[in-house]
């Protein structure tokens, strides 16, 4: 039934427009609003997802997007850079920039404005 289909991935946001500065202009994805719902078009487009808005929204305490980087160092400066925030867990062996090496892929978390958990992730 599935097989062949161009699922897509989704997940809320309190905020549209507050969303859409985030995704577009601090990290730099091509974006688009229809209707009232984000779509990010990752992959030039291949890949949409949505954000939309709910009410009562509760943000998502795990990671929903990890996107990929050749040097998480790197991309974690670069977007300190641009304002956003990366998050400190306990118990994480972070380091200063708050990069998690040697523990499985280079990875370190930030947040939207929405509070969801996203990643820059070095793939093995």
């Amino acid at each position: 039934m599935f097989k062949d289909t161009k699922a897509f991935s989704g997940f809320s946001v309190p905020d549209v427009e507050a969303a859409q500065r985030f995704y577009g202009d601090q990290l730099g994805i091509e974006t688009r609003v229809d209707n009232g719902i984000l779509t990010l078009l990752l992959e030039g487009g291949r890949r949409p997802t949505i954000a939309y808005p709910k009410p009562g929204h509760v943000p998502a305490d795990f990671t929903i997007l990890n996107f990929p980087v050749d040097d998480v160092g790197a991309a974690v400066r670069e977007l300190t850079q641009r304002g956003v925030t990366f998050e400190r867990y306990d118990g994480m062996p972070q380091d200063d920039d708050g990069v998690m090496r040697g523990h499985g892929p280079d990875i370190a978390w930030f947040k939207d404005p929405g509070g969801n958990v996203l990643s820059v992730i070095k793939p093995d």
